[in-house]
């Protein structure tokens, strides 16, 4: 392209050069010509007019005064009649430029030049106008190739950006050359990038969110599935087997509500639930986990609350919480319910020595952990909330309190509050 460029612009240059060019020179070849002729002219004029007047005042006309009257480059040759012709200066030879004139008393003049001097003079002009239009070329194709590199570098950093972009780096440049094409180009292919950028987080953060979430219930129901096989019980059988179907669907809801945010976070299906079925699921789900630790998880609070959000969102997310505690705390965790204002709260606290004080703030955040874990529990227990408008907060930080935050539906008749079980 660059090539193109620079033979496309010289091409222009020569051909406004060889039209005004070849237009000036003859031009200026006939001025220079003409120029000459009246010069010539001219000189005849004023010669004929000092031999009449010495004709009339009979003076003398010799080769001496007449001299004094014709260039030095110049021939001249008067004819009297009834005298010798007088001559002045070397006759040219080869072409000559003539001018002749005739006066009252038959009495003429002739005046020549040599045609080289006009044949120099027309060299020069030629050589100024050849050494204007080499001139012109040159700058010329100086401009061309500036002009050249200025179109081509954006081009080919442009490719470099796009080669770099089907490699996977969808880092944008921000990078503008000032040119309004080019420019638009560039800001075409960086918003691509951020959007492509945004496209491998959000699957990153989709394959990240699922081996975090999915492990629970998978894990839940391998033990399910174990129980089944070491128990000759039907009754048992039974019962598990029922157990681990509600698992099952707990996965199934799990999947979905993941492939729901990889689509859109913000996307919410909240309804309006019962949240003491949720708590006793996690209860029910999590208590052998504990009892194998040793450990126990109680519940506590008022009853018969109604919430507003997603039943298995809001099941990941006390899941999130209480894995947390099994994990990080320690001693009995307790999960309470209770009201404030419009909404439900659903604590979660453990006697373990609680949060850390340098990471208070920023415990929600992807990749943040006391211990050697992901780090994602909690953000994505974050992010589950906040997409059907609640919210999870850490209340306190020794002990550790986070308490979940959901719409409340107030209930037909008061409920009383529900022992510790």
């Amino acid at each position: 392209m660059r090539r193109r460029l620079i033979n496309s612009t010289l091409a222009v240059v020569l051909v406004v050069i060889a039209v005004f060019g070849v237009s000036l020179v003859i031009v200026e070849s006939r001025t220079i010509s003409n120029s000459a002729q009246e010069s010539v002219d001219s000189e005849a004029l004023r010669l004929i007019s000092v031999v009449e007047s010495r004709l009339l005042g009979a003076e003398r006309i010799t080769p001496d005064v007449l001299a004094e009257q014709v260039d030095d480059n110049r021939y001249a040759r008067v004819e009297i009649p009834g005298r010798p012709p007088i001559e002045v200066g070397e006759r040219p030879t080869d072409s000559v430029i003539r001018s002749t004139e005739v006066g009252e008393q038959n009495e003429r003049v002739t005046v020549e030049e040599s045609g080289s001097a006009v044949t120099r003079e027309v060299g020069r002009t030629l050589l100024i106008i050849g050494a204007v239009a080499l001139l012109a070329i040159i700058s010329a194709v100086l401009l061309a190739v500036r002009q050249a590199n200025r179109l081509t570098s954006p081009l080919i950093d442009l490719a470099e950006t796009a080669e770099r972009l089907g490699s996977g780096d969808p880092r944008p440049r921000h990078k503008r050359y000032g040119v309004t094409e080019l420019d638009r180009v560039a800001d075409v292919l960086d918003a691509s990038a951020e959007r492509i950028a945004r496209m491998l987080t959000a699957e990153r953060r989709l394959a990240a969110d699922a081996s975090h979430q999915l492990r629970t219930p998978l894990t839940a129901l391998s033990m399910r599935i174990e129980e089944i096989s070491v128990t000759d019980d039907p009754d048992t059988v039974k019962e598990e087997a029922s157990i681990a179907l509600t698992q099952v669907e707990r996965l199934t809801d799990v999947v979905e509500r993941l492939l729901t945010n990889a689509r859109d976070a913000r996307t919410g299906s909240a309804v309006v639930f019962d949240l003491d079925e949720v708590v006793k699921q996690q209860l029910e789900e999590w208590r052998p986990a504990y009892r194998s630790a040793g450990r126990a998880v109680v519940c506590s609070g008022k009853q018969g609350l109604q919430a507003v959000g997603t039943p298995g969102a809001v099941a990941q997310v006390l899941a999130a919480l209480i894995e947390n505690s099994l994990m990080h705390g320690g001693g009995t965790v307790a999960l309470r319910t209770r009201v404030t204002g419009n909404q439900v709260v659903v604590e979660v606290t453990d006697e373990g020595p609680g949060v850390p004080a340098d990471l208070g703030a920023r415990i929600f955040e992807r990749t943040i952990s006391g211990r050697n874990s992901t780090g994602i529990g909690l953000a994505v227990a974050r992010d589950l909330a906040e997409a059907d408008g609640g919210r999870l907060e850490l209340l306190q930080q020794q002990p550790p309190v986070f308490a979940l935050f959901l719409s409340r539906i107030a209930p037909a008749r008061k409920e009383p509050d529900r022992p510790v079980r």
